[in-house]
Order: C-alpha cells, then sequence, then structure tokens
C-alpha cells in the first residue's frame, strides 16, 4: 500500500527480492494541470509495469467494501509505505501482520512530516523505521530501525530520494524477518516521542528576526516543496537554496538586503543568508544570479512583512 514516488523503491525492491505482491493499493486517479488530465500515482504506475494486475484505489479506506476486499485477499503481510491512515478492520487482515515504513528514527518525529520538521529542527541524523501497525498513528511495536546522515546543506528532497532507497531495503529486510518468525517487536518509549505534524503555509514564511543558520534550515528543510518564502515588493519570493554568512553590517535590521552584486545577502537576527536560488511570484525557480541581471534589488531593501 502507497502512493508517491517514494514508496515505488520499496515496491521494487519487493519484486526484485522474490516477493511480488499479490495486489497493490494506492490512491485514485486525479485530474491534474490546466488541461485537468486524469493522471495515476507513482505507487500505480509502478505496479502496472511490473506486471501486477490487482490494483485497488479505494476512495474510502475506511469503508467496510475496502476492508472486505483486502480481506478477499487473504494476504499474509501488507506492506504500507507512504498511504494513508488505515482502520483496524483493514490492517488485522494479514495473518502475519501489517508493517509501516516511516521516515525517521522513532519514536522521533511520528507525524506525516518527517523528513521535513527533522531538518528544521537542525538534526544532523534522521533514518527509517518499520514497525507494526496499531490504532494510534506511528506508535506501533518497532521491527527495524536504521540510520541515515543529513548534510549541513542537504534538502528535504535529497534527504528524500536517499531515504526512499535505504527505506526500500529495509522494507525487504522486515519482509524476510516476518517471514522467519523469529523476531521480537519492541515497544516505544512514548516519553522519546517528538512530533512532526503536516506543513503549513505559516511553517514556510520566513522570519529574517531569526538567527541565520535556523533560517537556512528552515529554506532547506522545504525544499523543493513547499518552500519557504518571504516578500518583495508585496510579491511573494519563495527560497529553495542558502548559505549562512557572518554578519558584517551590525546595525542592519532583520530582512534588510546587504549585498546584491552576484547574489542577495539579507540580514537575520544574527548573521546573515546569502540567497542563492529563488522563484518570484508568477515567475520560474532561477539562481540569485539570474534574477539579479533581470530585477532589481537595492541595497537596503526590507524583505518580509515589516
Amino acid at each position: 500500500m502507497g502512493t508517491p514516488e517514494f514508496a515505488v523503491p520499496s515496491l521494487e525492491a519487493l519484486v526484485d527480492s522474490g516477493f511480488k505482491p499479490i495486489a497493490v493499493v494506492t490512491g485514485p486517479d486525479k485530474a491534474k494541470g490546466r488541461g485537468q488530465k486524469w493522471s495515476a500515482t507513482a505507487v500505480k504506475n509502478a505496479a502496472i509495469s511490473l506486471g501486477i494486475e490487482h490494483i485497488l484505489t479505494p476512495e474510502d479506506v475506511k469503508s467496510e467494501s475496502f476492508a472486505e476486499a483486502i480481506r478477499e485477499l487473504q494476504p499474509d503481510i501488507m506492506v504500507v509505505v507512504a498511504f494513508r491512515i488505515l482502520p483496524e478492520s483493514v490492517f488485522s487482515a494479514a495473518k502475519r501482520g501489517t508493517f509501516n515504513l516511516h521516515g525517521s528514527l522513532l519514536p522521533k518525529y511520528r507525524g506525516a512530516a518527517p523528513i521535513n520538521r527533522a531538518i528544521m529542527a537542525g538534526e544532523t541524523e534522521t533514518g527509517v523505521t518499520t514497525f507494526l501497525l496499531q490504532q494510534k498513528v506511528d506508535t506501533g511495536n518497532i521491527l527495524i530501525k536504521r540510520a541515515m546522515s543529513i548534510g549541513e546543506h542537504e534538502t528535504a528532497g535529497e534527504v528524500h530520494d536517499r531515504m526512499s532507497v535505504l527505506g526500500a531495503g529495509v522494507v525487504v529486510e522486515t519482509v524476510r524477518l516476518i517471514e522467519s518468525g523469529d523476531y521480537t517487536a519492541v515497544s516505544q518509549d512514548d516519553s522519546l516521542a517528538s512530533p512532526a505534524p503536516k506543513i503549513f503555509r505559516q511553517d514556510c514564511e520566513i522570519d529574517w528576526a531569526r538567527p541565520s543558520g535556523e533560517v537556512h534550515n528552515q529554506i532547506r528543510g522545504l525544499s523543493p516543496y513547499p518552500g519557504a518564502f518571504t516578500s518583495l515588493d508585496g510579491k511573494t519570493m519563495k527560497v529553495y537554496a542558502s548559505l549562512p554568512k557572518p554578519k558584517t553590517n551590525t546595525s542592519a535590521r532583520a530582512g534588510e538586503v546587504l549585498e546584491n552584486e552576484h547574489s542577495i545577502l539579507v540580514s537575520c537576527g544574527s548573521g546573515s543568508l546569502e540567497i542563492l536560488t529563488v522563484q518570484l511570484e508568477g515567475k520560474k525557480a532561477m539562481s540569485s544570479s539570474e534574477f539579479l541581471r533581470g530585477n532589481s534589488i537595492h541595497v537596503g531593501t526590507q524583505l518580509g512583512n515589516v
């Protein structure tokens, strides 16, 4: 069970390892783009290319008809990677259990946005965890944990791509573990838990009064999607890449542009931040140097809502 690109390596790894699923469950097709053309999920496209014929695309995973469809399959194991929250009537249908691949070292960063939240918090390590599903989200007993580093300037998109490959190997390892019957699932220590709720618009607006390192972590933790943003002359400007720098002008206000020659240097609460990649409202993303060739940002310009 999975929907986005993150889940595709896990599906491919299962097939490559001789664990071709009897069925795949994914989100329904959606109309996308200006032409509103119907588009299948990344997992559905992968399943078709892998020759998996039984594909379910339920509108409502809590419906009794969906639970009945799963029970009729009589699955031994169900694997969940970036899918929806399942009711017990569904996840209890697997004879040997249902497990989920989560993008953090549980119990840290329980929730919908573990990669983003870890980077935004300045973590230098994250990882993946497989755990057996139970009623409360992301609280089930742990099967396997595998750590990975987060680079100093690595973005959420880059961590996501590396993690999907790491996770695929752990998914196969977990299936083999359950198949062997020789394992102990370890309960999570709830006292060590931290939340990773979904990203909202207010999480994306840059507060230039914060230290430059924190703003940098926010920018890379939201890059490439949904993107941290500030405002320039009343227009929204997204920032996708940055670099913390020392502050040379200590009297400058937070959000004030300090340099505008080859890139945009902005004053922060402490330190300053070099903006490397931007996207002005209605325009494409581009490097700061390319942006400056077509747009004038004067030294002393104030970014953000004052």
